[in-house]
């Protein structure tokens, strides 16, 4: 029997890493072994990992570039995600993605897939004033970040894939769902006028990374841009309500409108959905879903994914 190819899994108990270690465990051609990376070794999700047959199991911290050396022991490939969300700095997901590469060139690992995203100002330079400029550099700092430190795997040597996600769906359950207003309807708020948002199911970004690192070295230095499907807000809206047997609507705010929330985050999430909003011709044009689907024939519409997660559709939102 082949001896399998390990890959290390950042994120492993998140949404994009869980989604590759669900993959590449159900693969039927059982081509990779897992390891999963955690800071946690006991915590829930680690357990969770357990359960569904993850024997490799390295606790890591990127903020701790020492600490990632056992991570890349042996390894083939890694896929690489940084957890911007939490801290929400562009200069620390920077340091951690350079503390990635830097500790995967160490290691030879021999396929990297980098989690990353465009830099926005090439659409919205920092001296255009349609929106704000976060954290002095930037204009949606967690794209942005991402797009400077590709070059970081460059520079160090690592074959490297470049998988740019893009907005999912399962967003719509906890960071931006739909809203019960006073007179008691659902409606989903988000600044995008009548533009189409490209949104994915999660889970596809696993089975897109697998399927990346089953081509070998073909995507090696490659640009992979992925979405499941561009959709209007307002269609998203009325799908939404066929599934949870009630209307939602579609209030289209304006970008300065939502930044005014205050909520941590109202501001880069604002400007993240105006730059999908004022560069949706490249942003989509950039994600070519016949080639996505090529890659990864499982890929899901909005559809699909309603259909997946209907139950959950029809509980969410309750106050």
């Amino acid at each position: 029997m082949t001896e399998k190819k390990i890959i290390t899994v950042f994120g492993a108990t998140g949404s994009q890493g869980g989604g590759l270690v669900r993959a590449a465990l159900s693969d039927p051609d059982e081509e990779f072994a897992v390891r999963a990376v955690t800071r946690r070794p006991d915590g829930d999700a680690t357990q969770e990992l357990k359960r569904l047959g993850v024997t490799d199991i390295v606790q890591a911290d990127m903020d701790d570039p020492p600490s990632l050396a056992p991570a890349f022991e042996h390894v083939y490939g890694a896929f690489l995600v940084t957890p911007f969300w939490e801290h929400m700095s562009a200069a620390r997901e920077k340091a951690q993605a350079l503390a990635l590469a830097r500790a995967a060139s160490h290691a030879g690992v021999q396929h990297a897939v980098w989690s990353t995203l465009e830099d926005t100002r090439a659409c919205i330079p920092l001296d255009d004033d349609r929106m704000p400029t976060l954290q002095e550099h930037y204009k949606v700092p967690h794209f942005d970040a991402k797009a400077e430190a590709d070059r970081y795997f460059t520079d160090e040597g690592v074959p490297t894939t470049f998988l740019r996600t893009t907005f999912y769906w399962e967003n719509l359950f906890d960071f931006f769902p739909p809203q019960r207003g006073e007179d008691g309807t659902l409606r989903l708020n988000l600044p995008m006028g009548d533009h189409r948002l490209s949104g994915m199911a999660v889970a596809d970004i696993g089975r897109t990374a697998l399927a990346i690192l089953k081509r070998g070295t073909d995507l090696i230095a490659a640009t992979v841009s992925i979405a499941g499907e561009h959709l209007k807000v307002a269609d998203m809206a009325s799908a939404l309500g066929e599934a949870r047997g009630e209307p939602v609507l579609y209030r289209p705010l304006t970008p300065d409108a939502y930044r005014a929330q205050g909520h941590p985050g109202a501001d880069e999430a604002g400007n993240m959905f105006q730059f999908f909003a004022d560069c949706e011709e490249p942003y989509t044009r950039a994600r070519d879903l016949t080639a996505a689907r090529d890659l990864n024939p499982a890929l899901q519409d909005f559809a699909a994914w309603l259909a997946e997660h209907r139950d959950e559709v029809r509980e969410a939102w309750r106050t």
